[in-house]
């Protein structure tokens, strides 16, 4: 069989994409694979906050459509990107073993965040980042930023944007091999990484069932679990633009235990909760409940 994989043109999509690829072609020697490039909404509107834009599935509505319409067979996506549900009649895969879901810290010339001077700038588009490193150093200055990896990294060398540092997921810098730019790695527990960060979201037809068991045979469990419990957050209600953050991790004995974080669209009120169990949508569902999101 021939399989075409939809992607977005970036260079941490396409990165990842022909890692899912390499991976199917080595798994199933008997198939080809193709990258298809396909630009998508988030992709065109590059001069305004994603929270400003007010589109769900910004970098993902074209690629659905494609995969509706039979002109692709697989998309592959960041998982942390994607609305909380598919479009109907796609599905994602099983999530494949994760990525550090850390957030980073890539700053201009101090050594860590603690010995950033107080007025410092730092440039994230993301509410959630802004929110809780404004907890730790409410004397830091937050300010909006977009662009790819690249861009943003540009962004932070350029005197003129006067930036101190910027804030990046660590799987992307990973990925894309530039993890010695890191400055500093941040503490899951502490700044709460986005639901499913670190996990690439493999989506398909409901109905390519064949295409959908070739992909789960090379999942990984445990981080599948994870990714079912963060999900599940956010398909209870936990916001599109609202800052959003959950970290499940499985326990040496194969429990779950999930820290959350969620808080209104200005930062004025924020929660933290931890919520354990055995099974991923029940912990999902229960962090909603204590949130009172259902």
């Amino acid at each position: 069989m021939h399989y075409r994989i939809g992607t977005r043109g970036s260079k941490l999509a396409l990165v990842q994409s022909e890692y899912v690829k390499r991976r199917m072609e080595e798994a199933y020697p008997e198939d080809t694979f193709e990258l298809v490039i396909i630009k998508t909404t988030g992709d065109k509107v590059t001069d305004k906050p994603l929270a400003a834009i007010g589109t769900k599935g910004l970098f993902v509505k074209e690629i659905e459509e494609a995969l509706l319409s039979g002109s692709i067979d697989m998309a592959v996506h960041s998982m942390k990107d994607m609305p909380a549900e598919c479009a109907t009649g796609l599905t994602f895969a099983k999530a494949w073993k994760r990525e550090d879901c850390r957030d980073v810290l890539i700053l201009k010339t101090a050594g860590s965040f603690s010995k950033l001077p107080s007025g410092a700038v730092i440039g994230t588009g993301s509410l959630r980042r802004a929110c809780q490193l404004a907890m730790l150093r409410p004397d830091i200055q937050f300010t909006a930023i977009r662009g790819n990896v690249d861009t943003r990294i540009n962004k932070l060398m350029d005197d003129s944007y006067g930036l101190d540092g910027i804030v990046l997921a660590a799987a992307g810098l990973n990925r894309l091999g530039r993890s010695s730019e890191i400055t500093e790695y941040l503490d899951p527990e502490v700044v709460i990484p986005a639901p499913a960060q670190g996990v690439l979201a493999i989506e398909t037809a409901e109905v390519n069932t064949e295409l959908l068991d070739k992909i789960n045979a090379l999942s990984d469990d445990n981080s599948d679990r994870e990714a079912v419990a963060e999900r599940t957050l956010r398909l209870t209600g936990g916001g599109c633009h609202a800052p959003v953050g959950a970290h499940c991790v499985t326990k040496d004995n194969g429990d779950l235990r999930m820290v959350v974080l969620f808080g209104n669209d200005d930062c004025s009120r924020i929660l933290r909760i931890e919520v354990t169990g055995t099974d991923s949508e029940a912990v999902g569902h229960e962090a909603a409940r204590m949130l009172g999101l259902e």
